[in-house]
């Protein structure tokens, strides 16, 4: 399950409570440009309408832009393939109040393209100071076990 794309942004922003592996209704050539990383989730989310999820915002440029479709769009409104009891599920945790739903990355699941998308709660600035500062010293306390030759 190699993965292909990883929304940093998005694990840097929001404290990541729980994940789901959805599907994407995609063409042929955003499927060939997606396998060649060329898909872009920042500023990314997905919203659930009308009992659907979408994905709003994902830029997945043309494969060849010679040979793209003058109607073609990158930034095209993209339908999301979920259970019955996921949905609903999200539906219920999105009306909870902080909560939100964010593509977290794309992955091959053998020949498939899968998005992992994720319930979040946005991070404030004093818990990703602390983060930073727990990775600076778990950072550093490696580099001097390093050097000890451990």
């Amino acid at each position: 399950m190699p993965v292909l794309v990883k929304n940093k942004k998005a694990y840097h922003e929001y404290e990541i409570l729980e994940s789901f592996e959805a599907g994407m209704v995609l063409n042929g050539q955003e499927v060939k440009s997606i396998k060649e990383r060329r898909i872009s989730l920042k500023g990314s989310y997905v919203k659930i309408k009308h009992g659907e999820a979408y994905l709003i915002g994902a830029n997945v440029p043309a494969y060849q832009p010679k040979n793209t479709p003058p109607d073609y769009k990158s930034e095209r409104i993209r339908k999301l393939l979920l259970k019955k009891s996921e949905l609903k599920y999200l539906i219920g945790k999105t009306e909870q109040k902080g909560l939100t739903i964010v593509p977290l990355k794309v992955y091959t699941k053998g020949r498939y393209l899968k998005l992992e998308i994720g319930i979040a709660k946005r991070k404030n600035k004093k818990n990703k100071r602390e983060e930073k500062r727990r990775k600076d010293l778990e950072r550093e306390q490696a580099r001097e076990l390093k050097q000890m030759g451990m």
